[in-house]
Formats: C-alpha cells, structure tokens, sequence
C-alpha cells in the first residue's frame, strides 16, 4: 500500500497548484485532448470521492463501486469543470481530505476486500486503492500544464509506475526492457525475450514516455528505434 504520508505530498502540491489557477485558467485547454483544466480538476475530485466512496463501504461492510456507471463518470465530469475556480478547489480539497481519512482506516482486516469500479466492472483491492489515486494525481497534476511536468515527479514515484506496468500493460510494441540509468534494477515492460530492445535513459524522461507525457527524446534504445507507446 503507498505510503499515505507521500500520497499527502503529491495532494498537496497538486493542491498548491489548482489554488493558482483563475477562472480563465480553468478553462483553458489542458495537455488532454478535448478537456479543459476545469476537466482535469473535476476528474481528479470525482476520483477522489468515488474512492473514497467506495473505501467507506468496504469499511462498513456494504460495498459500492467508485462511479455509478462509466456514463455517469463523464456526465459528473463535464458537469463540475464548468464551476468556477472556487468552487472547483474547494470540491478537490474536500475529496483529498475525504480519501485521506477513508484510506487511513483500510487495514490489514479491509486490504483484500475488494470494490468494483463501476457496475460489474473491474474490481479494485482495498489495499491499492491509495496507489491507484497516488498516479491519478501526479499524472494528472502533469496534465494541467500549469507548471509541474514529468521532470517534478519524485523519483520513488516513478519507480512504483515501472512496478506497476511490468508485464500489466500491453501498451507498447514490441515489449521492451526499461533500464533507467539513475535507478537501480531493469524491468520488463511487455513479454520480453532475448531480442527485446533495452530503452535507457533518465527515469522521470522514460516513464513520462512510457505514460505518453514525454517524446523519449533522452532515450535510446539498443535497436536504434523506440517501440511504440499506445494510448495509456
């Protein structure tokens, strides 16, 4: 389960960020094609509520999933990004709040219970709830383009996305092996085999291209070529 003290720091300064924003800010396009920052922000609230929604009632022993339904979640979502500016931070810092409190009581007795996402969708573990919102934030933080990029990602954090994606996410072709030169450890991105390209690099620049926020122009590969990153 990711450290809920580090889950704050990202929360924190993504709230830092929203309270610079003016209404005109809001609504200008962000890095995501077709939403607005208002978008951004209003995903990152509903996300924080449904989790934390969802954490309650695996607390209280009647679970719920985290969005009524997948059109629910973007009906809420396009919804709230037209509030204006306080509106908007004080929904997000009532979620970051809430979720705080909810997943400081998933403990070893919730951790693999378990909640679906939306109806009959795909379940979620209690005891990863925290790191599903820990990427949400510092993803989506980047996503603001208000300041804060892949560059600012503490580098524990990107090392938990590489741990994240070994062998989960079949998202780049071919499969590759991530070898960051300022971390420790490679990881096999894919089905990887003897032939699979080795991509080298700095770790904030190769997991901002892995996650689609980066060109890979600090990488290299050892085919000379970069796999192809799919929609993440």
């Amino acid at each position: 389960m990711t450290d809920l003290v580090a889950l704050q720091g990202s929360s924190d300064r993504l709230v830092r960020t929203v309270d610079g924003l003016s209404d005109d800010d809001l609504a200008a396009p962000s890095l995501l094609p077709g939403w607005s920052r208002g978008h951004v922000v209003a995903h990152l609230a509903l996300n924080g509520e449904g989790l934390a929604g969802a954490l309650e009632g695996v607390v209280n022993g009647e679970p719920v999933p985290m969005y009524a339904s997948q059109e629910a979640r973007e009906r809420d979502i396009a919804e709230l990004a037209t509030a204006s500016a306080d509106q908007l931070r004080a929904r997000l810092m009532a979620a970051v709040t809430r979720f705080a409190d909810a997943a400081g009581r998933i403990t070893g007795e919730h951790e693999d219970d378990t909640f679906p996402r939306v109806p009959g969708g795909p379940d979620v573990r209690a005891g990863a709830a925290a790191d599903h919102r820990r990427v949400e934030v510092e993803v989506h933080h980047t996503d603001l383009g208000a300041g804060y990029g892949p560059g600012d990602w503490p580098a524990e954090f990107c090392v938990h996305l590489l741990d994240a994606f070994t062998g989960r996410r079949p998202h780049w072709q071919p499969p590759f092996v991530a070898d960051p030169a300022d971390a420790s450890g490679t990881w096999d991105l894919g089905a990887t085999d003897a032939r699979s390209p080795v991509v080298s690099g700095p770790i904030r620049g190769l997991v901002a291209w892995v996650t689609g926020r980066g060109d890979g122009a600090q990488l290299s590969s050892t085919t000379g070529t970069l796999p192809t990153i799919g929609k993440w």
